[in-house]
């Protein structure tokens, strides 16, 4: 399955337990329904309430994908293969021709890139004058020089390198040839038996007889002797003499230096960049180890789709992960107010006003027609339980009572033991700092030019909560200008008392949420920065909404 028959179902950043279970029982939904490779995601860290869910009921944490930027990965890859270093110049210029291509990709033995060829390179080892040691620095083949010859190995070994001396045309007479031939020396000659004979008594290291002529059986004889190796080829010296540099290996005249490769993780944004400064036609990708995988052009950008992704429990692109606005967003499943993200084409959203998102895909099985098994419902009813706080929350309807009663009898699970047990694991503060308790369940939103944020820790330890509570005041000041926003509150909601004691910070926060909460609040509770509210336990319904219609106004 390519990278790009994947689709992503996702929830919001700082995932939650109805994110990430509504994530993982969403694809296995999809994939019941149409046999698709759906693959569960999340965009950032479990929390300790789903990590105890997940390990209670043995599934494995979704793939992390915090970025949905489109890689070049995503994209059309040109699988042209890389070849050796000892490729001929004839065989690459060959290969570029049957395969209209433009540039080489040069690789070692382990698929590691190290090197490139291009037709300009080529070109200019035809028209560049080279003096007659070329073949022997390049050290050439002789395997090479036979295949380039059209050539046949009358005597001696072909396996071996052209490694020292020169290339010349015997064209004087052997008492001539004599002072001008040397030891190792490749000589291009005919049929004349004195020439062949005295080539091989100077100890020239190979002889090419051109126009297919027969070597005698004396020549052949005395040239296995003296280690010289003798090919026929059917040119003439002429075309011998023009043809025989196209034998040199490519790594004689590949690009080394300041190559520019992508790797398959990086963005296109960047790629395109690179790519408008540099005049190459062709880029090579390679993986994160080095290996060579393919070529990319510009013509491989344009028209580049997003990864294809599915929303689940949420539909702003504040709370997204970063990049959604490059993704393919195929559908939208969620329970939250509508902020939807923008979509370059019509998608099925499916809204419902429902405490958990868990609660329309368990609705979602029973209208396929597909079973829902063991697991599957102990993580559904897992996330109905975390989102509505075991039907204590304001946003929990009778549809999300009956799905949760239904699916603990199908999941073989005590629903009160397991809301007892997942939030006294998510409300453990061990070892964990303020930062990581801040974030882990942390929503942006904006409203009448303003950003701010809202966090909540659901517990059951009234001391823990002080204790946090006193901590989280100046961090909370801090963070708000080193995330951009404007004002941030924190809920530190008692599940046992239904009470929240909702942290301000920034500008004007607290008296816009005293503004909000008219007549909620509990006017004896005195302290700095922080509201105690009576009742209030759910920051989609009763948090969120208050603060954006004060805002709005």
């Amino acid at each position: 399955m390519t990278e790009r028959e994947k689709i992503y179902v996702i929830g919001h950043r700082n995932p939650d337990t109805d994110s990430i279970c509504s994530a993982i029982c969403y694809a296995r939904l999809k994939h019941a329904i149409d046999g698709g490779s759906y693959i569960p995601a999340r965009a950032g860290s479990i929390n300790e309430e789903t990590r105890y869910v997940l390990e209670r009921f043995g599934v494995e944490p979704p793939a992390l994908m915090e970025n949905f930027t489109t890689q070049v990965r995503d994209i059309e890859i040109r699988k042209t293969a890389g070849v050796s270093r000892q490729l001929s110049i004839k065989r690459a210029w060959n290969m570029m021709q049957e395969k209209d291509l433009y540039t080489v990709p040069v690789v070692n033995g382990d698929g590691m890139l190290e090197g490139l060829i291009t037709v300009g390179d080529i070109a200019k080892s035809y028209m560049n004058v080279y003096d007659s040691n070329i073949l022997s620095q390049a050290e050439t083949s002789y395997a090479n020089i036979v295949e380039t010859l059209n050539g046949t190995v009358v005597c001696g070994d072909d396996s071996a390198h052209f490694t020292e001396g020169k290339v010349l045309i015997a064209a004087a007479n052997p008492d001539l040839m004599e002072s001008f031939i040397q030891k190792g020396d490749l000589v291009i000659l005919g049929n004349r038996y004195e020439s062949q004979l005295c080539a091989v008594e100077m100890e020239a290291g190979c002889l090419i007889v051109c126009e297919g002529v027969k070597v005698s059986l004396t020549i052949r004889k005395l040239a296995e002797e003296r280690g010289c190796l003798v090919i026929t080829t059917p040119y003439d010296a002429f075309t011998a003499a023009r043809l025989i540099n196209q034998s040199i290996p490519i790594g004689f005249f590949m690009r080394t230096e300041h190559l520019i490769a992508f790797e398959d993780t990086d963005y296109i944004d960047e790629v395109k960049k690179v790519m408008a400064s540099k005049r190459h036609r062709d880029f090579p990708v390679i993986d994160d180890d080095g290996c060579y995988i393919g070529m990319i052009s510009r013509r491989n950008l344009l028209g580049a789709k997003g990864k294809p992704v599915i929303l689940v429990d949420h539909n702003e692109r504040s709370q997204a992960a970063e990049g959604i606005e490059h993704a393919e967003i195929k559908e939208i499943i969620d329970h939250h107010r509508i902020g939807a993200v923008e979509t370059i084409s019509p998608v099925f959203f499916r809204n419902q006003p429902l405490g958990c998102t868990a609660t329309i895909i368990y609705q979602m099985y029973a209208e396929a027609g597909v079973k829902i098994d063991r697991q599957t419902a102990q993580l559904l009813c897992s996330a109905i339980v975390s989102d509505t706080l075991l039907f204590r929350s304001p946003t929990c309807t009778e549809a999300d009572r009956q799905a949760a009663l239904a699916l603990a009898e199908k999941g073989e699970i005590d629903i009160d033991d397991l809301a007892e047990n997942m939030f006294s694991a998510g409300s453990s503060l061990k070892e964990k700092s303020v930062e990581e308790i801040f974030f882990q369940d942390f929503k942006r939103f904006s409203a009448g030019g303003i950003s701010f944020g809202v966090g909540q820790l659901i517990a059951t330890n009234r001391g823990d909560l002080e204790t946090l509570q006193a901590e989280l005041i100046p961090f909370m000041e801090n963070s708000i200008r080193s995330q951009g926003m404007d004002m941030a509150f924190f809920m530190l909601t008692n599940v046992l008392t239904q009470t929240t004691g909702l942290i301000c910070a920034g500008e004007r926060a607290k008296s816009i949420a005293l503004e909000a909460f008219r007549g909620q609040y509990d006017e004896s509770f005195q302290m700095e920065s922080v509201i105690r509210l009576p009742g209030v336990m759910s920051r989609k319904k009763q948090v969120v909404p208050q603060l954006i219609l004060v805002l709005q106004e």
